[in-house]
């Protein structure tokens, strides 16, 4: 029996011819995004850098000699440079933990006025309204307006609390708070106003428990005066 052989041509004779097939349809046109290179880019916002608080000399001594003579006595501790409406803050082993400004009373003075712990806001005069310097053992107490605060001296009604909401936004504390120089820090009846950021997530869970130590540096009397243990410091 001879094979079957087929050729190409009796192969093509076989594929049916479909009546209503339809010539290709044209490629659709794919329209491009812009290319991201050729948009035009907002400029970022000019972001100013927040100022890098640094203690000043003053500051620089007692911090050293704080923690050189463990004058904290195993508490957390600040200190209060009122020049410069600064506070820093301290671990018990010395480590700083926050610098943040703060603002103080309106009068500058280093010592309180003789029975301003008894008085109203209302009835202080213009010379009250200032914030004592000195070493205090800070504690929280009896509360203000509903608050807690941070006691720092409690017979002189000197507490270190965040902005009052009543005088914040009349008075504009946070502004004066925020802005590059001291110099419109004094605004306070003899209180420290602080962030509250700053004093919600550091500095009460720090003193919350056993309190720690406040120095306060003075004004106008010399510093030796305000901390006689600081003659006592170990040359550097």
């Amino acid at each position: 029996m001879k094979p079957l052989i087929l050729s190409l041509a009796g192969l093509a004779l076989m594929v049916p011819v479909v009546a209503d097939a339809r010539p290709p349809a044209p490629p659709k046109t794919i329209r491009k995004a812009p290319s991201k290179s050729k948009a035009k880019a907002k400029p970022a916002p000019v972001v100013a850098p927040e100022p890098v608080l640094t203690p000043s000399p003053a500051a620089q001594r007692v911090i050293g000699w704080v923690s050189g003579m463990h004058d904290n006595r195993g508490l957390p501790w600040a200190v209060v440079d009122k020049v410069n409406a600064t506070l820093f803050l301290f671990a018990p082993d010395g480590t700083q933990q926050a610098a943040v400004p703060v603002l103080i009373g309106i009068m500058p003075g280093d010592e309180a006025s003789p029975g301003v712990g008894t008085k109203t806001l209302a009835s202080l005069g213009p010379a009250e309204k200032t914030t004592p310097a000195g070493r205090y053992l800070a504690k929280f107490g009896l509360p203000v307006a509903g608050q807690r605060v941070l006691w720092v001296d409690y017979t002189t009604s000197v507490a270190l609390h965040p902005i009052p909401k009543d005088a914040g936004a009349r008075e504009k504390r946070r502004e004066r708070m925020l802005s590059p120089t001291p110099d419109d820090n004094r605004i306070t009846f003899g209180c420290i106003n602080v962030p509250q950021a700053f004093y919600a997530r550091q500095l009460r869970p720090t003193f919350r428990r056993k309190g720690g130590y406040v120095y306060i540096l003075p004004d106008t009397k010399p510093i030796e005066e305000v901390f006689p243990r600081l003659r006592t410091q170990l040359p550097g």
